[in-house]
């Protein structure tokens, strides 16, 4: 089928919710993705950090074909080893709880909000109150829409969920002062990514963790984009001076399926029972095997070391770029500040010459390549970056 011809069924089948490129993809092998005509791209967005071990692993490929022969689905009213065997290693890698599966990072966040809730409801609060960020991403479901400060400004999806206050990023006075006897839980991204890859100060994250245990409040870290490796250690919080008592993951964990999990500390672990959370396609086997084989790739020193140096080869190559005035970031997630070019002019630009970018807004370019990329692909990156923006 033509280019042309799928953008004419795509106009007329698929809700229009997306702003597509002019480009098919139709094949995809580590940092790269060739599409409909041929053409070969150095993808340095890898689906929004979901391919993190790059597009097709061997090891990913070879997990799913064989469970897909074997047995795909079941229903969580049965034990499958994957699912468990899944959960145990996420909660050994972090918060050393429990988790559950879901199907993605706004599902994770759903969970995860009411836990909180469900917590403070425990403690005695009739009407709880979640503190987030100004800047925050947490998804477009409900929930995680209304606690989503930047979007739950659209009012034609009001009214929205009650119960969340919203405080500068960069300001712990205001997030102590906003932390109080009806606060169930701080939620917070150690980096926002969907605004344009800010770095949340480490007086702040003190700060949330200070403020929730005065209060006795949930402290819930949304690691959806930053975890998995993406900031050169398995989880973001291993860099941060402090530790959530809930944790949120998703896009990377499945190597390229989809997959979430709300992951809790031991103490937080039996606030949700049975019959009050629930999900149809969780932790099945065929997602739970590729997500397995995806944490055996991720979770090793020698990547997570590469993760970092890489970062900061790239960071490094693009201080220098004329339009370019602040990197921002931190391992393999990094936004690039533009001034004198529109971000999705430039991202079209590049995309022009072969190189796959995220322009966020109007002044941001976005980099989320594959955390198993080497040397030579940064320097390409960086080349194409040069040569077409100055």
């Amino acid at each position: 089928m033509k280019l042309a011809e799928l953008q004419e069924l795509e106009a007329r089948w698929v809700m229009q919710t997306y702003p597509r490129a002019p480009v098919e993809l139709v094949r995809g092998e580590g940092a790269r993705v060739w599409d409909s005509d041929g053409k070969e791209y150095l993808d340095f967005l890898a689906g929004i950090s979901v391919c993190s071990v790059g597009h097709c692993h061997p090891a990913v490929v070879e997990a799913v074909r064989e469970q897909a022969g074997t047995l795909t689905h079941t229903s969580n009213l049965y034990l499958t080893e994957g699912g468990v065997r899944l959960a145990q290693r996420l909660c050994e890698s972090s918060l050393g709880g429990r988790a559950f599966l879901c199907n993605s990072g706004t599902e994770a966040n759903e969970c995860a909000i009411k836990l909180a809730r469900k917590h403070a409801h425990g403690r005695g609060i009739a009407e709880p109150e979640i503190v987030v960020l100004e800047g925050a991403f947490h998804g477009r479901t409900m929930a995680s829409l209304s606690a989503t400060p930047g979007l739950a400004t659209n009012e034609s999806f009001a009214p929205y969920l009650p119960g969340f206050r919203a405080v500068p990023r960069d300001d712990p006075e205001a997030l102590r002062s906003a932390v109080g006897e009806r606060t169930a839980a701080v939620m917070l991204e150690p980096i926002q990514g969907e605004t344009g890859v800010n770095v949340v100060p480490d007086e702040m994250i003190a700060a949330a963790r200070s403020a929730c245990d005065q209060s006795g409040a949930l402290l819930v870290f949304d690691e959806i984009q930053t975890g998995m490796g993406r900031t050169g250690s398995l989880w973001a919080y291993e860099q941060l001076p402090a530790r959530p008592d809930v944790m949120t993951t998703a896009k990377a964990l499945g190597g390229g399926l989809p997959v979430g999990a709300c992951v809790t500390t031991p103490e937080a672990s039996e606030v949700l029972e049975r019959g009050d959370h629930g999900s149809t396609f969780a932790g099945g086997p065929l997602i739970a095997a590729a997500s397995l084989a995806a944490f055996e790739v991720i979770d090793h020193p020698e990547l997570l070391r590469q993760v970092r140096e890489l970062g900061g080869r790239l960071c490094e190559g693009l201080e220098g770029l004329g339009p370019i005035t602040e990197v921002r970031g931190r391992g393999l997630m990094v936004g690039a500040q533009l001034e004198g070019i529109d971000a999705k002019e430039a991202a079209a630009r590049l995309l022009a010459e072969g190189l796959i970018v995220n322009p966020i807004g109007a002044e941001t370019l976005r980099f989320l390549p594959p955390l198993v990329i080497g040397q030579a692909e940064v320097d390409e990156a960086l080349e194409v970056l040069g040569r077409t923006l100055g």
